[in-house]
């Protein structure tokens, strides 16, 4: 079993065809799947899907590239979406320094009161970090973000910025490009993270992994980043789906599956 922690099923690609797109996820054991809002509209939609469907859950937040100032309405809206029970997590929030379509100082009141809104609700955060590795530490350390908890989603650090993140008992979540031929890096990082705070994600539609580069990335792909983790540690691919499958349950607070669609909400 295999757990996607963190795809964008409510894309327009991926809405299209999402019969086949959760069959052909089950087919390789992909049994838990949790999609992403990254603003207002697209966590309303994730818990919607999340409500359709009982194998996926639902995160909110607001991404840096829709950073803004929380005003009453939306920090309400926020808090009212978190009490949903399909929702596990905050986020994905952080810090976007790569493409900065909002400006700098925006997106870091727009995280720090985000994690205020994460801390309220008592959930996990999902944080988005490109180019801005020490700016994130120093935000997450302010707010003490380790007795929330969460994961570094798409890691894409070096193994002295994973140590940092994993001292604030964050997790690492690995994403596609793990597997490819250049990211020696982020193998590195794979090789040597401990195996209980490891998780798996595809980032679908982006990101697909090797051998599906370049096409459209769905969650049953999240089998090859799975096998490229297994190989670069040298274990079995079966003690590594385990093992993220049990990261994923602990800090999500996902229940335990049947082996076929998920069993109940709540454990």
């Amino acid at each position: 079993m295999l757990v996607d922690t963190h795809c964008h099923l409510d894309f327009e690609d991926l809405v299209a065809e999402q019969k086949g797109i959760l069959a052909r996820a089950r087919h390789v054991g992909v049994q838990q799947i949790i999609t992403i809002g990254i603003d207002l509209p697209t966590s309303r939609r994730a818990i919607a899907l999340a409500e359709a469907n009982g194998e996926i859950y639902a995160t909110i937040g607001i991404h840096p590239h829709n950073a803004c100032a929380l005003s009453s309405k939306v920090f309400q809206e926020l808090l009212t979406l978190g009490h949903k029970s399909q929702v596990v997590a905050y986020g994905e929030i952080g810090l976007d320094f790569y493409r900065d379509y909002k400006p700098r100082p925006v997106q870091i009141s727009c995280l720090h009161e985000q994690l205020n809104v994460a801390r309220q609700l008592e959930l996990p955060v999902v944080i988005h970090d490109r180019e801005a590795h020490e700016e994130v530490l120093q935000i997450l350390r302010e707010q003490k973000a380790w007795e929330i908890g969460g994961a570094m989603h798409c890691f894409s650090g070096d193994w002295s910025f994973a140590k940092k993140c994993l001292d604030l008992g964050f997790y690492l979540s690995i994403a596609g490009p793990v597997t490819y031929a250049k990211a020696q890096i982020l193998q590195n990082v794979a090789r040597q993270c401990p195996l209980d705070r490891l998780l798996l994600e595809t980032d679908a539609p982006f990101l697909a992994p090797v051998p599906k580069r370049g096409k459209r990335n769905e969650p049953a792909f999240l089998i090859h980043t799975a096998e490229k983790i297994a190989s670069l540690r040298n274990l079995p691919l079966e003690e590594v789906a385990m093992q993220t499958t049990l990261n994923a349950r602990k800090l999500f607070k996902l229940p335990k599956v049947d082996g076929k669609t998920t069993s109940e909400r709540n454990e």
